[in-house]
């Protein structure tokens, strides 16, 4: 469940994948150097995994950043590969990454009751 109205903001995505090791701090790096962003704006800024199954959203909120991450048990986030693909997005084409949704499909709901 998405907790902020982010209809009206800036949304980034970063192509290809991104180490999940790296915290805000190497994130907020690569806003700036390499997608040439500014960090401070009202966006957010959204990195993959190379298995396509975690994302971690990054934006500035004020007096701090906050770092949302998630991780798919199933399946895989649809996700540009290639710098040349396009980089922004919109709260709409967020909202369906982060059900699932692909052109086609989306993901079934999973319903476990142990983790074991």
């Amino acid at each position: 469940m998405i907790l902020t109205d982010f209809s009206n903001i800036q949304i980034y995505l970063k192509p290809g994948f991104t180490d999940m090791r790296k915290a805000t701090r190497t994130l907020s790096v690569v806003v700036q150097a390499e997608m040439k962003q500014d960090l401070f704006s009202k966006s957010i800024f959204i990195f993959c995994n190379k298995k396509r199954d975690i994302i971690k959203i990054l934006y500035w909120d004020n007096n701090g950043f906050c770092l949302w991450y998630k991780k798919l048990e199933k399946h895989k986030f649809q996700w540009p590969e290639s710098e040349q693909e396009v980089m922004e997005t919109n709260s709409f084409k967020l909202q369906y990454l982060l059900k699932g949704i692909d052109l086609d499909r989306a993901h079934p709901t999973l319903n476990y009751s142990s983790v074991i």
